[in-house]
């Protein structure tokens, strides 16, 4: 099997991968990629992919996650980091004081580039946001808002669940 190189910075996504890539010979390069500003999540995980090609000239993969909330028409989106670096978690979750519609979802894209070919692949995980911030720091988490998801089925963010690495299906 080729190897296939991950690209990032992000140590939650690392050990997420690590956990559904089984089988997968897979290596980590340490660097954060630009981001480029869209709404896309498809589009800026393609871009991030040929660009860390670009950087490792190896089959890579790359993923990004967008955070939807049904009662913010949606926001952040794919601004997700930018919305942690100015309102951060305590700022989602004042906004969503006193509302009675919770429901939120990341969705996420899993690219793969060979430097010939890019495949993608989607997923979405539903969930709803706590009244306030609960749970644990870990290395496994790769988003402050860990601490504010909680997954549909569950009573619980995913920083107060003892086997974190993703969001449950």
């Amino acid at each position: 099997m080729k190897e296939v190189i991950f690209v990032t910075h992000n140590k939650g996504k690392i050990e997420s991968a690590k956990k559904h890539l089984k089988g997968v010979n897979f290596k980590t390069y340490e660097y954060e990629l630009e981001e480029p500003r869209s709404h896309d999540i498809k589009y800026i995980s393609k871009y991030k992919v040929e660009e860390a090609y670009k950087l490792v000239h190896k089959p890579c993969i790359s993923l990004d996650c967008g955070f939807w909330i049904d009662e913010l028409e949606g926001f952040p989106r794919a601004f997700v980091n930018f919305a942690l670096d100015t309102i951060g978690i305590k700022g989602i979750v004042k906004l969503m004081e006193g509302k009675e519609n919770r429901k939120c979802r990341f969705t996420e894209c899993l690219s793969y580039y060979d430097g010939r070919q890019l495949h993608q692949f989607m997923g979405k995980h539903e969930g709803t946001i706590s009244n306030e911030i609960l749970g644990n720091d870990t290395d496994k988490k790769w988003s402050d808002l860990w601490y504010i998801f909680i997954p549909t089925g569950y009573e619980k963010t995913l920083a107060q669940m003892s086997q974190l690495g993703t969001v449950p299906n």
